[in-house]
Order: structure tokens, then sequence, then C-alpha cells
């Protein structure tokens, strides 16, 4: 009999791993039909449907292990890091689907929200979230909407050696910034974003990318914290603000 492992569990969602099945279990069945229709029209391997049954739906495992662990150091290759960035190319060359994510206001609003909770509750020193938001502030320029995951953390993109053999957890996916996806596949492994960049195979602003690690970092801490994650380890997104200049 195969155990249950619990890949993650917050009070919004959780997901469960029995043998070669996954089980996303989601209160909100709009996230569910935003991640099923991304993975229908992505242009790139993603988990097979088995099947769906509110609120469950199971998608078969893919092969191969996560690109990496946000705070653990990447042991994939330089090559299967150039080939993720050329997986994400393809995503952002694709035709978007209709929803569209955060707007440029929307992001700018949350940034000013939880920068304020932030020092409202001395939860960081003054000093480092307002370095920060300056250091954020230029990703919050007009972009160019086109397929983006939405959250493209290093842990969803899997690879087998060299190769790129799936993308998981599409729930956020719609029209948005690519260099947001870009920026979050390389939070915490700063000295992949040129392997990343080569794969990708397109001039991008090294500024906007830096913007998106402290909007991203900054913007998470708050549900992080309330949904029993730990932003201040080693590695994860208190010392990727520590590491912004």
């Amino acid at each position: 009999m195969d155990e249950v492992e619990v890949v993650v569990a917050h009070n919004e969602r959780a997901t469960l791993r029995v043998g070669e099945v996954f089980l996303k279990v989601d209160a909100d069945q709009r996230r569910t039909d935003v991640e099923v229709e991304a993975m229908t029209m992505a242009p790139v391997p993603t988990p097979r449907v088995l099947w769906r049954k509110p609120p469950v739906l199971a998608l078969a495992a893919l092969p191969g292990s996560a690109l990496g662990r946000l705070g653990e150091p990447s042991t994939a290759s330089s090559a299967a890091w150039t080939a993720a960035g050329a997986a994400v190319r393809l995503l952002h060359d694709a035709t978007p689907p209709p929803r569209s994510g955060p707007s440029l206001e929307e992001k700018a609003a949350g940034l000013e929200r939880e920068c304020t909770w932030l020092l409202d509750n001395d939860v960081l020193p003054a000093d480092l979230v307002r370095r920060n938001r300056r250091v954020a502030e230029a990703a919050l320029r007009p972009w160019t909407p086109m397929f983006a995951h939405g959250d493209l953390q290093v842990a969803h993109v899997f690879v087998d050696g060299d190769e790129v053999t799936g993308v998981v957890d599409w729930s956020e996916a719609g029209r948005g910034d690519g260099l947001y996806d870009i920026a979050s596949l390389t939070l915490g492994h700063p000295e992949h974003l040129g392997d990343v960049l080569i794969g990708y195979g397109a001039d991008v602003d090294h500024d906007v990318i830096r913007a998106w690690w402290s909007l991203r970092s900054l913007t998470a801490i708050r549900w992080l914290v309330e949904h029993g994650f730990d932003p201040s380890a080693p590695g994860c997104e208190i010392d990727v603000l520590r590491s912004q200049r």
C-alpha cells in the first residue's frame, strides 16, 4: 500500500501524493478552473489530469525532480536551468489565456499594503523594507501581457537530467508580466539567472528582475507567516531582501 505524503497543506488548499498520483484539494474551485484551462493551453509539458471531482483534482506525477528548492542549493545542471529558460520563453510566446493576472495598479497597491504591515508590526528593520521598496518600484512599469505562469517557483519546474519534464501549479496563470515569471524562477538562485536567460534568448532588464525579487519577497512575508511557513529560513525571502542593494 502506498503511503500518503503531504506535499503542502494550509487552510486554503492541500496537495497530497499517493504513489504516482497527486491529489490537490482546493476550497476555491475557481483556482482549479484556471489551473486546468492553463494546463490545456500551455505549450510546455504539464501533469496529466486523471480525474476531477470537486474539491479534488487528481494529477499524474511528472518524471524527474524539481529544479530546486528555495533556501537550498540547486543540484540541477546549468543545462537544466537553461532548458527551463527555453520552456519559459516557449510559454511567453504562446497565445495567452483569457484570464488577466494582477494589474500594475493591484501590484502597486499590494506593495504599499504589505510594506505598511511590515513596518507597523516591526517584522523587519525599517531600512531593509524601505531599501527594498525602492528597488521594487522598478517592476511597477507598463508591461506587455503574455502567457504567464504567475507562480513559477523553482520547485514548480521538473527536470530529468538536462531536460524539462513538466511544470506544475498553474492556478495563478493568466496574462501577466513575463519578467515576473523569470524572477520567480530565480528567486534565491541568482547564480542561475544567466543560465535561464541563455535559454530564454531575449534581452532582459536585470534591474526589473531584481525589482520583482524584492517585490515578491516583500509581499509574500505576511501570507507565509500566517500560513505556517518561515520566510526567515536560510536562503528564503528575508535573506533575499538582505542581499538586495
